[in-house]
């Protein structure tokens, strides 16, 4: 059960970010939940092996290079997902910073809170 809630709260989260950022055009909410499960695989899979490849450069800027890196998973995802498309490299970088406070709210209102 706290899977599925995780995954609807991200889904609203992502709903909402592509609501109030111009660049970022999403259909509907399916596309959302698409795009939560795509982005939830990327995250998973992908984003661990970048950031160990990235790892020199990560520790030169002090860590600020995984804002790229989160930039370039949100525009692999929007190359995977019908419905989510992202107008440039910067527009997927602001959509990943307001999603992570966007995502952080709800998960703090109503996310499970059973730990």
């Amino acid at each position: 059960m706290r899977i599925i809630t995780n995954w609807i709260l991200f889904s609203i989260a992502i709903y909402i970010t592509a609501y109030l950022l111009p660049g970022i055009q999403l259909n509907d909410f399916i596309t959302a939940l698409i795009a939560a499960v795509v982005l939830g695989l990327i995250n998973a899979i992908v984003r661990p092996i970048i950031l160990l490849l990235t790892l020199p450069v990560n520790f030169i800027t002090l860590g600020l290079f995984t804002f790229v890196i989160n930039a370039l998973m949100v525009l692999l995802a929007a190359e995977f997902v019908d419905g989510l498309f992202v107008q440039g490299f910067w527009w997927a970088l602001l959509f990943s910073l307001v999603l992570a406070v966007i995502n952080g709210l709800l998960q703090s209102m109503f996310g499970n809170k059973n730990k």
